[in-house]
């Protein structure tokens, strides 16, 4: 089992699981965030921080396509392991539906 980003973190980005994770296993994109699936513990302990609901274990039915992404992306973008601020027009985002479709970026964040 792994945990992975789901789409409610496109635009969102808050960024608050970045402080908790042990293992320093979250990458940047320019609009969302991804967790390596190699590198994560599964402990936990970032799904309750994320303020968007976007983080979701990999057990969850449904959840293979955003596996793929997460595997995908964490070997282009780079490493985060401080917290930024959010987008400032996060909230507008936060729990719309279709985000992947309507505004997924495949470049990268800026990292650490």
């Amino acid at each position: 089992m792994t945990y992975v980003v789901t789409d409610n973190c496109i635009k969102c980005k808050y960024m608050d699981c970045i402080e908790v994770c042990p293992v320093d296993c979250f990458y940047e994109g320019e609009n969302m965030l991804v967790i390596h699936p190699d590198e994560c513990i599964d402990c936990g302990v970032c799904e309750p921080e994320c303020p968007a609901d976007a983080i979701k274990p990999d057990t969850e039915p449904g959840l293979d396509k955003w596996l793929q992404i997460n595997s995908e992306y964490a070997e282009k973008w780079p490493n985060i392991t401080a917290k930024k601020e959010p987008p400032a027009d996060a909230k507008t985002f936060d729990g719309e539906a279709g985000k992947f479709e309507k505004y997924f970026s495949p470049e990268p964040g800026e990292g650490d």
